[in-house]
């Protein structure tokens, strides 16, 4: 049997993350080979992932990344079993890291299938779930592009929020900044009223049609009422039309022309939430 030394342990502790009793025991197992031990930690973590598959995995860290000229984002939320996992800083490294590399992919297939330090991102997440003990994956996977793409991620990496706009103007970055914190606190439905599909604009109706009943209106009034409300549910449920957080004086897309310009818009955003 092969000799296993601490450096050996150690090398293989850090190019896969496993606890040092572990990394021995594949070292042991492979006979001192250290591509064999990787192989070994990689099939105990295809062991673990085939037991907890069924596992619900609501917990994790969204990240997003905008790359260096601030025209592409990208969010990817790695989800864990556990909130002690989420918080763990290695667990939270790897999540920033995925979400880096997310930036080139435009698909989570492409994005999976990916190299990632010379295995597969799906190959990494399977070695990761061997070495943590719990399903650990790659949730949301989002990508956005505009002339200007800013980013927000609440604090305790559980929303993250890519944010548009039609122009790089001066102060781009802080509104933008703005704008996703909106969005990560008011979790609207849809840019504008474009954007709401006409399932949730019937429900919404049908909903204030049934309130209006219990409140004893004439079914011939129901109608015009509920445009009524339907209107109130666009300006406070879309991006655009809701009052603006820092200055409930103005909407969102006031603000934005305020502070960059009247040319100026905002032309999308992605919120991911965790939890």
């Amino acid at each position: 049997m092969a000799k296993i030394t601490a450096a050996e342990v150690n090398k293989l502790r850090k190019s896969t993350g496993a606890g040092m009793m572990d990394c021995k025991k594949a070292l042991v197992e492979a006979d001192g080979d250290y591509d064999k031990a990787i192989e070994v930690l990689r099939k105990k973590g295809q062991k673990i992932a085939a037991k907890r598959a069924d596992r619900e995995s609501s917990e994790g860290a969204a990240i997003a990344k905008v790359n260096d000229d601030a025209t592409k984002g990208a969010i990817i939320s790695l989800n864990c079993e556990t909130d002690f996992v989420a918080k763990n800083e290695d667990f939270i490294k790897l999540a920033n890291d995925f979400a880096e590399l997310a930036l080139n992919f435009s698909s989570k297939d492409e994005f999976l299938a990916a190299d990632f330090k010379g295995i597969t991102v799906q190959e990494k997440l399977t070695e990761q779930t061997g070495v943590i003990g719990e399903k650990i994956e790659i949730g949301a996977f989002k990508k956005l592009e505009a002339p200007f793409v800013g980013s927000y991620i609440h604090a305790g990496n559980k929303i993250a929020v890519l944010t548009g706009l039609s122009k790089n103007a001066d102060g781009a970055e802080e509104v933008a900044k703005d704008v996703s914190m909106q969005a990560a606190a008011m979790s609207p439905v849809a840019l504008n009223e474009d954007g709401v599909d006409q399932e949730t604009i019937d429900k919404e109706i049908e909903i204030a049609k049934d309130q209006l009943r219990q409140e004893g209106k004439p079914e011939d009034m129901l109608d015009n009422i509920a445009k009524g409300k339907i209107k109130r549910f666009f300006k406070d449920n879309t991006l655009v039309n809701q009052l603006f957080i820092k200055d409930n004086k103005k909407t969102v897309a006031q603000h934005v022309k305020d502070s960059l310009g009247k040319d100026v818009e905002v032309t999308a955003f992605e919120r991911v939430a965790l939890g």
